[in-house]
């Protein structure tokens, strides 16, 4: 729902807000949607689209107009967009490396990339959501940067055991940012937030995706071929070359269903179940080994000479 609200703000209401829709034609809505495809890829001008057409439908309940030509219309082929990519095991290794040289960046780092937290979900992170001394140490990802503060969808909410790298990294994070509200005492803001800039106030997107290319730079990667939104997508992957089962990957990650999770991220995730093959191929290599013969030893040479 937040994301339509988006879009409609971003892309319908400037470019059709003005026009009346009893005058509105199937010819401008093409005009428009063409144009959106110059830039925008086809899932979301479909989602455009349905905007469009669903405002339409609400005035036409209320007799405000008397077709929706947006049903005239159909979506154009939008832009490819850019794949998302993941680590590997030694690029994520190097990246947790270089990400250390960045006091305000190290732990948000290390805690996506080892939880697959979303990045609204980090930079809208509490203090007061994170247990590191619990047993075991846990993190409650019920919140995010979206309006209204909720996550991404009700399953979303979840609380994750933090692995060991993540308490480290927290708890010199923590010290970091006591000693810098100390020194910035007068201006840091009472947000009792995890990551925030080094005077206290809120990550944006633009903060993270600036400092995410720092460190993927030092790491030895292309930075501009890296978003920080591939910190979870490494997540999934990683977890999926380690036989993770993708029912418990959609879990950690915050889907409702394995749909979604293959959906999303099934570039990520083994395109080919072998655990099936493997089972068969090693039940009838035990059964062919049991079957086979026993094999007799040789016969002397002695006993044939003495034949």
């Amino acid at each position: 729902m937040v994301n339509r609200t988006i879009l409609a703000r971003t892309h319908v209401i400037p470019s059709l807000g003005g026009r009346k829709l009893a005058q509105l034609s199937a010819e401008e809505v093409d005009q428009w949607l063409a144009a959106k495809a110059k830039t925008l890829s086809t899932d979301t001008l479909h989602r455009l689209l349905s905007i469009l057409r669903q405002s339409i439908r609400r005035a036409q309940a209320r007799d405000l107009v008397k077709r929706n030509v947006a049903l005239l219309c159909d979506v154009p082929r939008g832009t490819a967009g850019r794949p998302s990519k993941s680590l590997t095991l030694a690029q994520a290794a190097d990246l947790l490396t270089a990400a250390k040289r960045h006091p305000t960046m190290h732990a948000y780092i290390v805690v996506s990339l080892l939880t697959g937290a979303r990045t609204e979900e980090l930079r809208a992170l509490t203090w007061s959501h994170v247990d590191l001394d619990g047993k075991p140490p846990s993190v409650q990802l019920w919140r995010s940067v979206r309006e209204g503060g909720d996550t991404k969808t009700r399953q979303s909410r979840r609380t994750l055991e933090l692995p060991n790298d993540c308490v480290v990294a927290l708890r010199a994070h923590r010290r970091w940012q006591t000693q810098s509200r100390m020194r910035n005492a007068a201006q840091w803001p009472n947000n009792d937030l995890v990551f925030t800039t080094r005077l206290g106030t809120p990550l944006d997107a633009a903060n993270v995706r600036r400092a995410f290319r720092q460190i993927a730079e030092h790491a030895g990667l292309h930075a501009e071929e890296w978003t920080p939104r591939e910190l979870r997508h490494s997540f999934v992957s990683l977890l999926s070359s380690a036989g993770i089962p993708i029912e418990d990957i959609a879990h950690l990650v915050g889907h409702a269903n394995t749909r979604t999770t293959e959906k999303v991220y099934r570039k990520e995730l083994r395109p080919v179940l072998r655990r099936g093959a493997k089972a068969m191929n090693d039940l009838f290599k035990a059964h062919q080994e049991a079957s086979k013969p026993p094999t007799l030893p040789p016969a002397s040479t002695e006993n044939q000479t003495e034949r």
